[in-house]
């Protein structure tokens, strides 16, 4: 697993804490990574990490209203926790982020719901995220 996927678990792990411990997700992050200190390579996946946790709390309004606007016969409440922490994520990377192809993101994206939600999670995260990716230049 690369960095950047370890980078994006760890955020979706920090965003699905704080949302269940109403808590920052940032502190959380950060609680982790010292938790892990004595281990290599530690400090690029969490920098990387931090980067978007910060960016999904400071666009999370908007975020969220896309997703809203997008999920079809789903509210933000009645979406699984994990779910509404990938789909942030994602939404993130995809509508704010500029840096990594939105096909990229995706596949990311329906891989940590594959490995960490329900049977259904995947396709509904691809069609959500895939809704963004349509909506928004290439890179």
């Amino acid at each position: 697993m690369s960095s950047r996927s370890k980078a994006r678990k760890r955020a979706v792990d920090a965003l699905y804490a704080a949302e269940l411990r109403d808590e920052m997700a940032t502190d959380l992050l950060t609680a982790t990574q010292e938790s892990v200190a004595d281990r290599q390579n530690q400090d690029e996946i969490f920098d990387f990490a931090m980067e978007l946790v910060s960016g999904v709390l400071a666009n999370q309004i908007e975020i969220d209203e896309l997703l809203s606007s997008l999920a079809q016969n789903w509210t933000l409440d009645r979406m699984p926790a994990l779910d509404r922490a990938i789909l942030r994520l994602g939404i993130y990377e995809i509508a704010f982020g500029n840096q990594v192809p939105a096909e990229v993101v995706i596949s990311e994206a329906v891989a940590l719901a594959s490995e960490l939600s329900t049977d259904d999670s995947p396709a509904f995260v691809n069609g959500i995220l895939a809704g963004v990716a349509a909506t928004r230049k290439p890179i």
